[in-house]
């Protein structure tokens, strides 16, 4: 097959000024519970972009698990690649694509760890074998082979048998303060609409963007 004729012409809906909230967090709240309505499989998967300090870029699918006024939330190992080029360079870009509902949402903005009561209480709101985990994988580090993570594994399972797993110290979230939202809806001919919402002094400014 011809990658260049593979294609496919939007136009499902369209996504006028008028029709969205003056408020970026409540249109992205609206557009996220009608990604859940309408079936799409893993609405809260996300590309997360991050930087090295000398910027070189790298990105790659988190799941967003927490978001309110203040921001997205988000869980990793801070020792990872992108928990360092985070800690080191708080800023970020995340991407949302909803291809059912020919949909993307864009957010860009500086990034904060979130607090300890946070991450302890989405760590012990996850399954058993989920904390562990967070243990037994040094997260980007090269390893010998699978062998060496189900090894750790089994050996702390035993550790903590009858008892809870506490969360690693290296272990936690960060939260996206956005600065910038874009809404993307698919249009035919590709003459997608494209709504910025821009911080500025303190407020929201929407802006349309060329396609």
């Amino acid at each position: 097959m011809n990658l260049a004729d593979i294609r496919k012409d939007y136009g499902l809906k369209g996504l006028h000024e008028a029709d969205v909230s003056a408020n970026p967090f409540t249109q992205f709240q609206t557009w996220f519970d009608q990604a859940i309505s309408a079936g799409v499989v893993e609405p809260n998967a996300m590309t997360l972009a991050t930087c090295t300090p000398d910027g070189f870029p790298s990105a790659r699918i988190v799941l967003l698990k927490g978001f309110d006024s203040r921001g997205l939330q988000f869980f990793s190992n801070y020792e990872s690649r992108k928990g360092v080029e985070l800690l080191n360079n708080p800023q970020a870009a995340l991407v949302f694509f909803w291809p059912d509902l020919e949909r993307q949402i864009r957010i860009e903005g500086r990034v904060e760890r979130t607090t300890e009561a946070e991450s302890d209480g989405y760590y012990h709101s996850r399954p058993r074998n989920s904390r562990l985990g967070a243990w037994a994988s040094l997260q980007s580090s090269v390893i010998s082979g699978r062998e060496e993570l189900e090894t750790k594994q089994r050996e702390l399972d035993a550790r903590y048998a009858g008892e809870a797993v506490p969360r690693p110290p290296h272990w936690g979230g960060f939260r996206v303060v956005p600065l910038v939202f874009e809404f993307w809806q698919g249009r035919p001919s590709r003459l997608h609409d494209r709504l910025r919402y821009r911080l500025a002094e303190g407020r929201w400014i929407i802006e349309r963007l060329s396609p």
